[in-house]
Order: structure tokens, then sequence, then C-alpha cells
């Protein structure tokens, strides 16, 4: 199943949800026994595992981190090979002051952005869209 490429219909129905919780990214030298039901995304790279995991859970195995994440998930199926999409949320993003950071997955994208970030985060990708129809 291929998702949506034109970028007039990803933005006019993106349609950005919050997801309810406390995120944070967590640096890990290995998963060690960490149940993957309860990762939220991960990453390999060179110095090791970036882990995207709920807060409570990373507070109760002691993994540091440095940034408190809320979530917020575009509900629209994009495809992996859509042009334009990131660039337009995090452009509107950045011209309001807020920092994101994306996981573009199989069906949707992901955005992360500073908890206290988030109502605004929400109404600048509510008036994006709008902006679009």
């Amino acid at each position: 199943m291929s998702g949506e490429t034109d970028i007039h219909s990803l933005l006019k129905n993106m349609t950005p949800v919050l997801n309810e919780g406390e995120y944070v990214f967590c640096a890990l030298s290995s998963m060690g026994s960490l149940n993957p039901d309860n990762i939220i995304g991960t990453f390999k790279e060179e110095e090791g595992w970036t882990v995207i995991l709920n807060k409570t859970l990373a507070d109760k195995l002691s993994y540091e981190y440095s940034y408190v994440a809320s979530w917020i998930t575009l509900t629209i199926h994009s495809a992996l090979d859509a042009v334009g999409l990131t660039a337009a949320f995090s452009k509107a993003l950045a011209e309001a002051s807020i920092s994101c950071n994306v996981v573009a997955a199989y069906y949707h994208d992901h955005i992360f952005v500073a908890q206290q970030d988030a109502a605004k985060a929400m109404k600048v990708l509510r008036q994006l869209s709008e902006d679009n129809r």
C-alpha cells in the first residue's frame, strides 16, 4: 500500500494528533534487555543506539536524557518518497521558533517538539493544513 505523494493533499489532510505522554531520546551503547514493545523508535548510529521512549519508562530504567518532548503524529499516510512535506511543516514550525525532531515511518510522519511548545506546535500545524484547503 503506497502513501500520498501530492504535497497539496498531504498538507491539506495531514491532521496532526498530539499523543499523550512525555517522550525522551536516550543514547544507549546496546539495546540490552529493553522490551521492543516499549520502544517508540530507534536508530543505530556509529556511536550507539538512539532510543525514543516514554519518559516514565526511561526514568524507571535510570536512562539519561536531556530533552523532554511531546509527540505529534501526522495521520495522513505519507509516501516515503513524497517531496516537500517535511520541509513545509519544519519551515512553519521554525518560523514560530519551535524546534522539531522528525521521524518518517512507513505510514506517518512523527514530530517531536519540546514539551512546552506542544500546544503552539499543534496550532501552527493546524493552521498550515487550513491554509492549504
